[in-house]
């Protein structure tokens, strides 16, 4: 019988979780997701291979778990902060980006952020099965709260628009992974970039809700 790490089971099992983390992020430094086996990872993590068994039955279904894992701290994080309707959605954004950041360079998480980690996103399920997606809707509950306020603009497509904010937030957490000590600059540029795309300036022009006509539309309309 395996001997147990912690003074619990259920400690042992966080023990190893960590370390399967661990043991991914070091050998994607050595060598191409593709490359790596059930049998790097149980090396590398300090376990059996019939072990490592016991947690996932093969590298799909560890990261997925590891993804897993990760996403369920800082979705109740997220949520709590989400939830706090007597703050202003632009408080809550403020805090929010914050809290994602820092979730990003938990263990499990930088694996997400790391350059190349690509394989390892594609290894993540879509749609409803995407343990991600739950932070996402809260995200979106909190800018539709600030349209519905004034606060906000309205931008109108909601999940575009914070879509393409995440691809922002992925950057920073990108960042954060490469030089941990850019934390407090890539939240300050985060907060400044997400609140400059939702919060309205007063020295600019409103926008129409009129379609936009193109100059070479114009010009055809001109010929008729």
């Amino acid at each position: 019988m395996p001997r147990i790490q912690g003074a619990s089971i259920e400690e042992h099992h966080e023990k190893v979780w960590t370390d399967l983390a661990e043991a991914m992020r070091q050998l994607l430094l050595e060598r191409d997701y593709d490359s790596i086996t059930m049998g790097h990872i149980a090396a590398h993590a300090g376990l059996a291979r019939n072990t490592l068994y016991n947690y996932a039955r093969d590298k799909s279904g560890l990261v997925r778990a590891l993804a897993q894992r990760a996403s369920r701290p800082a979705l109740e994080r997220v949520a709590a902060i989400a939830a706090r309707s007597a703050d202003s959605a632009a408080d809550r954004m403020h805090e929010i980006i914050e809290a994602i950041l820092d979730a990003s360079t938990g263990q499990a998480m930088q694996l997400m952020f790391r350059p190349g980690s690509a394989p390892l996103v594609a290894e993540v399920p879509k749609g409803a099965d995407n343990p991600f997606l739950a932070i996402v809707a809260e995200v979106e509950n909190v800018v539709r709260d600030g349209i519905a306020r004034g606060e906000f603009r309205d931008i109108g497509d909601v999940p575009l628009v914070v879509e393409l904010l995440s691809g922002a937030m992925r950057s920073g957490a990108e960042r954060v992974g490469r030089d941990p000590a850019a934390f407090a600059a890539t939240v300050a540029a985060a907060r400044e970039i997400v609140l400059a795309t939702l919060v309205p300036r007063p020295d600019l022009p409103r926008e129409s809700k009129q379609p936009r006509v193109s100059a070479r539309s114009a010009a055809t309309r001109r010929r008729e």
